[in-house]
């Protein structure tokens, strides 16, 4: 079986400003530098068998990637929670992939359910978005995942057909081998306290791998990295992390705070 490193990521979402992203990237690197456990975790991203990511808000980025760099010795990587797919324009309010890449992001999170769902980003806007991620110099991590009137009905493996076979529509499967992590993030999971079952997580999630290599081959399913995101926390992520197609953890909440971030980091060691 092939061995994929766990991506560990924490998204933000509209939280901690500059001086609280600060204060978050100081007790990291305290944990990462005096803890046993986060010396654990430091050989482990090292030795490339976990990536910590961390999605700041926007104005944070710059703090959270000079943080990164000088305190936690470039052990976590700064992900955008968002993008838009032209290069440059009259695009009021929206940021492209080569700002945030010059800002110093290695990572952007693509299609979260508030984005489609608060915001109202469509299947095919996502897709422009995808395809500029896939020729950019930054990794995606592509979100998807139903309703819960959607999961009652049955249609859950329908909707992530429909949103992954929009998403990568005339894209080459060796591009998303080599860069795309998808996160399974079931909408009625995401910060109501309720998680999908360990089983019900793995059921979708290797649904998805079936998917990729009945697109792309066998070679594509084995390289690219699905996480599961939805209400995860420190009681609940071992059990997540244990199952064979879920290779790490998309994490709201849980992961605005160091100390409960550290713990999740934990379960994946």
């Amino acid at each position: 079986m092939t061995v994929r490193t766990k991506i560990i990521a924490g998204n933000w979402k509209m939280n901690n400003g500059i001086a609280e992203t600060g204060e978050f990237f100081t007790k990291l690197e305290t944990w990462f530098g005096a803890d046993e456990i986060g010396k654990k975790a430091a050989a482990a991203v090292r030795s490339g068998k976990i990536e910590i990511v961390v999605a700041p808000v926007l104005t944070s980025i710059a703090t959270a990637v000079a943080s990164a760099k000088k305190g936690c010795k470039d052990l976590v990587g700064i992900s955008a929670q968002n993008a838009y797919f032209e290069k440059k324009g009259a695009f009021t309010g929206e940021v492209s992939l080569g700002m945030l890449e010059e800002a110093g992001c290695k990572y952007v999170i693509l299609g979260h359910s508030e984005r489609r769902h608060v915001f109202g980003e469509s299947d095919e806007l996502l897709q422009k978005k995808l395809a500029a991620a896939l020729v950019s110099k930054l990794l995606p991590i592509f979100c998807v995942g139903e309703l819960l009137s959607e999961r009652e009905s049955g249609k859950t493996n329908d909707v992530l057909k429909k949103q992954l076979n929009r998403a990568w529509l005339d894209t080459d499967g060796d591009l998303l081998a080599e860069k795309l992590a998808i996160a399974y993030e079931p909408v009625w999971a995401i910060g109501t306290g309720k998680t999908a079952s360990s089983d019900d997580a793995q059921n979708a999630c290797a649904f998805i791998r079936e998917l990729i290599a009945e697109t792309f081959g066998i070679n594509a399913a084995e390289k690219i990295r699905i996480l599961y995101g939805g209400s995860v926390k420190a009681e609940n992520s071992a059990g997540i992390l244990e199952q064979n197609d879920i290779d790490g953890l998309l994490i709201g909440g849980a992961s605005v705070e160091a100390e409960s971030f550290a713990k999740i980091i934990t379960a994946a060691l």
